[in-house]
């Protein structure tokens, strides 16, 4: 038997949950170094600016809603290969913990051929986020990083209300500097962690995941990964078997209401929606099973009581923030891409650094979306 997603379609009440995201800095090689930025986003840029191209801009272009597509991940053509890292024989590997998380250094993402990408996706499923050290990413076209590198590894989600290059809105911006944010802010709490998978409210949430940073801060700004798979396997027998039984409903409502109430950059292109996904989910590469909830866009257990699925769902959220030993933190360096599974690992910025004093973070995510999530019952 198996356990699929379906489609809600009246709106749900939701809880007002923020995200968190990157923020700010100066030039490609992290020296600490200001740029004077945009007076305006998609406005007067500064010229000198390397990456002035991939600025934040918004637009009033909106979209129809997306539709279901068959996915393939590369990963499985991986399982067939006799030596399924020989794309990294030439690198040194790292394991960030015994687990999970992985660092490498000696092999460029942008030389890899189909055969190198199917070998990556599928060690990107097994160690679940993967730090690329010492990249020429950054400096590929638009278009090669569009349709030569995201495009492999699934469909290109163009997100509903963050900002974008212009002319590239399958870019997902983070950008922060000493006057503005195009992501959200946390002034009302004690920290900027929010433990989330991206946009998990699609009925086919992401896959392989790429982040990349044009601007850092010298220090500040890293990025905490959490496995799901780890998570899971915490749990008692029983309860785990009791959560294969359970479905949560994924909303992205608040987040279209916080850009309509003129927040982010005011920007809604697509109209938001309401999923059902299995509380824990397979990943189609490895079989393994994890948790499939967050604190940003979970709202509720199909069929239990509110106090209930508050219960069980808050039980889980706490379980992934205080996990260190299921965690890793990502140090960002010059050129450096991570790369991660949005299906088995959460993560959360760390807002750890002052604009003002410390400079620009810019930063974009190119995110392919991926099978709907699914549980194979045996």
């Amino acid at each position: 038997m198996s356990t699929v997603t379906q489609t809600l379609t009246e709106p749900l009440k939701t809880l007002h949950l923020r995200s968190a995201s990157p923020e700010n800095t100066e030039k490609p090689g992290f020296k600490g170094t200001k740029y004077d930025h945009d007076k305006d986003a998609g406005g007067e840029k500064d010229s000198t600016y390397p990456y002035a191209w991939a600025l934040p801009t918004f637009n009033n272009t909106t979209y129809p809603p997306l539709t279901a597509f068959d996915h393939k991940d590369p990963g499985l053509e991986a399982l067939k290969h006799e030596n399924p890292r020989e794309f990294l024989q030439n690198a040194q590997v790292s394991d960030l913990t015994p687990k999970f998380g992985a660092d490498v250094s000696g092999v460029q993402l942008t030389q890899l051929d189909l055969r190198g990408k199917q070998q990556l996706a599928r060690f990107v499923a097994e160690r679940g986020i993967v730090v690329f050290r010492d990249q020429d990413f950054q400096d590929q076209t638009p278009q090669w990083m569009l349709n030569e590198w995201g495009s492999t590894f699934g469909r290109l989600h163009v997100h509903p209300t963050s900002a974008h290059p212009e002319g590239h809105p399958e870019f997902h911006l983070v950008y922060r500097d000493m006057s503005k944010t195009f992501n959200y802010e946390f002034t009302d709490r004690f920290t900027s962690s929010v433990w989330h998978s991206d946009v998990t409210y699609e009925e086919q949430p992401p896959g392989l995941t790429t982040l990349f940073l044009f601007d850092s801060p010298a220090s500040g700004g890293d990025t905490a990964y959490v496995s799901q798979v780890e998570a899971y396997k915490r749990l008692s027998p029983s309860f785990r078997a009791y959560l294969e039984t359970l479905e949560v409903v994924h909303s992205g409502v608040e987040q279209a209401n916080f850009s309509r109430a003129g927040n982010r950059g005011g920007t809604v292109r697509r109209e938001p929606v309401e999923n059902v996904h299995p509380l824990v989910r397979q990943h189609p590469v490895t079989g393994e099973k994890a948790l499939f909830v967050n604190k940003q866009f979970s709202r509720r257990i199909v069929g239990l009581k509110h106090e209930e699925s508050e219960a069980i769902l808050n039980l889980l959220y706490d379980h992934l923030a205080k996990g260190v030993d299921f965690q890793v933190r990502v140090k960002w360096s010059p050129r450096a891409v991570v790369l991660w599974d949005n299906r088995i690992t959460a993560h959360s910025a760390i807002v750890d650094f002052d604009s003002a004093q410390d400079g620009r973070r810019h930063g974009a995510r190119i995110t392919p979306q991926a099978e709907r999530p699914f549980l194979n019952k045996n």
